[in-house]
């Protein structure tokens, strides 16, 4: 007979049963919650969402902010075997109308402050039957619209529903290394596993820990964060709502005493340039990085400066969290440290082949909490997932110590702020813009030594828009880290003897740009 096994208990009635109902589970500007009322509110939500009609394996796209509510009704929904969907909240109308209508998400959980994005969104979803809001978030449809807060006043739950560690328990959306939005089908089982192999082993999480990241728990780098590394050990999670800004997480470290700090490259580099005081962190034992390789020099300067050290580590939506990592103690700076226990390596050359240490090639990954697959995405699954192995899509090198440095991407995807971007998104928006005649969209280093987009454009004839004209335009069409940071104007685009662009050419030309030390780009 096959064991049971639901996520929800496994981060929630352990505690109960444990005796530890009193300890605080999580914190932050919404006020304090313990295990035994975050257990009784999500019991009461699961009982509530049966109640207006949610079925197991029907999905709920969640659009909120990092709050009690985000992790009442991921729980709530695990509980009762439906397929929550975090999404992100920087989405416009129609990107959100796009998920709700891929997903085929019967219901929608929307915070306050994205209300009026999400109203917009409900009118082009015709599988949405209904809407969850959260306190203060207004969403007249016509659809019908149920309070959160009046879901958690049903009777509590008779127990969760008795899955399996193989259910499907839950998506999310990445564009990964095929440009397009899809999401990760993951399992109960899944949870544990991250919980036990990176957050116990690597990370070292403690009930006594308190959790602050930077990155939003809709990011699976988050949502391990906030969420399931806490809530697996008894620890406490400190939520913050708003946008990640370094004075805001500094302020909240302090006031609500985290001890482990979450953040990706950017966010670090972002945090030396904020002028904090060396003892900002002070509380903090240790930070994790990931979403980006973090340089080497951003490393110095941080622990130089804050006094604690950074486990720079990489992970992927479709494995969940981090299979890759520095350890505490062991920290390698510029390399992504070694493997996690629980996880298998292989670097391979274009044929396939392994390839010798010190030689470069794409890695590829094994460990049980990958994915099930892309929803609805036959292709791209196959190209990923292959067999027992998952294509990263970047390219690694081994040294003969076993640890591994990331080269880049294998492809043309490119990372800004730790988030994937596909150039060809970014190129379809300069396009849009009647002074453009032809945009090739590359990453480059800033002066941090992290990965941003360059556009490189042709005008078209009798036009001249300016550089700061067209990245204006991309922040207006696109999420802002979707923006070229410069803009080089250029009469043609160097290219093959079959007319495809060189883009290897226009990515050695970019390596300056940002910091002004670049030539001229030849077209041939």
């Amino acid at each position: 007979m096959i064991e049971t096994f639901n996520a929800s208990t496994y981060l929630l009635d352990r505690h109960i049963d444990g005796g530890d109902g009193d300890r605080l589970a999580l914190t932050g500007p919404s006020g304090d919650l313990t295990y035994a009322q975050l257990h009784d509110d999500v019991r009461r939500t699961a009982t509530g969402l049966r109640d207006i009609g949610l079925l197991p394996e029907q999905r709920l796209l969640m659009f909120m902010a990092d709050s009690p509510e985000f992790v009442t009704v991921f729980l709530a929904a695990l509980r009762i075997g439906a397929i929550p969907v975090p999404v992100s909240t920087m989405l416009r109308a129609d990107g959100l109308a796009e998920l709700l209508r891929d997903s085929g998400a019967r219901l929608l959980a929307v915070s306050a402050d994205f209300a009026d994005v999400a109203l917009r969104a409900i009118a082009d979803a015709p599988d949405l039957t209904g809407v969850l809001t959260a306190e203060g978030a207004d969403v007249p449809a016509a659809i019908p619209v149920h309070r959160l807060a009046d879901l958690a006043r049903a009777e509590p739950d008779g127990g969760p529903r008795p899955t399996t560690a193989d259910t499907p328990a839950f998506w999310l959306y990445t564009s990964g290394t095929t440009g397009t939005p899809k999401a990760a089908m993951h399992r109960h089982g899944s949870i544990r596993v991250v919980c036990e192999t990176y957050g116990r082993q690597v990370l070292g999480i403690r009930p006594d820990d308190r959790c602050l990241s930077a990155a939003k728990a809709f990011f699976a780098y988050g949502l391990g964060n906030t969420v399931l590394f806490p809530l697996a050990v008894g620890a406490a999670a400190i939520l913050e709502p708003a946008p990640s800004r370094p004075e805001v997480l500094a302020e909240r470290a302090r006031t609500h005493r985290a001890t482990l700090f979450f953040a990706g490259p950017t966010f670090f580099a972002n945090m030396l340039r904020a002028g904090l005081p060396p003892d900002a962190l002070g509380g903090v034992r240790l930070s994790a990085s990931a979403g980006e390789p973090l340089p080497a020099s951003l490393y110095h300067r941080w622990t130089e400066h804050f006094g604690v050290d950074i486990l720079d580590g990489i992970g992927m939506t479709e494995m969940l969290h981090i299979f890759l990592s520095n350890r505490e103690g062991d920290v390698r700076p510029g390399t992504t440290g070694v493997v996690v226990p629980g996880y298998e390596l292989r670097i391979l050359d274009e044929e396939g082949n392994p390839v010798a240490p010190g030689t470069p090639g794409t890695l590829y990954v094994r460990g049980e909490s990958t994915a099930t697959g892309y929803w609805s995405r036959y292709a791209a699954s196959r190209q990923v997932f292959q067999g027992e192995w998952l294509c990263t899509g970047d390219t690694y090198v081994q040294d003969a110590d076993g640890y591994y440095t990331c080269l880049g991407r294998t492809g043309d995807m490119l990372k800004a702020g730790g988030i994937w971007v596909s150039p060809a998104e970014v190129e379809a928006r300069l396009l849009a813009h009647p002074g453009v005649e032809e945009a090739v969209v590359v990453g480059a280093a800033d002066a941090d030594g992290l990965e941003k987009p360059v556009a490189y454009v042709v005008t078209a004839t009798g036009a001249a828009p300016t550089e700061a004209e067209l990245i204006e335009f991309c922040r207006e069409g696109l999420p802002s880290f979707k923006r070229p940071r410069r803009v080089v104007f250029v009469d043609a685009m160097p290219t093959t003897a079959t007319g495809k662009v060189r883009r290897v050419e226009l990515r050695a030309h970019a390596a300056g740009v940002l910091s002004d030390r670049h030539g001229e780009v030849v077209a041939s």
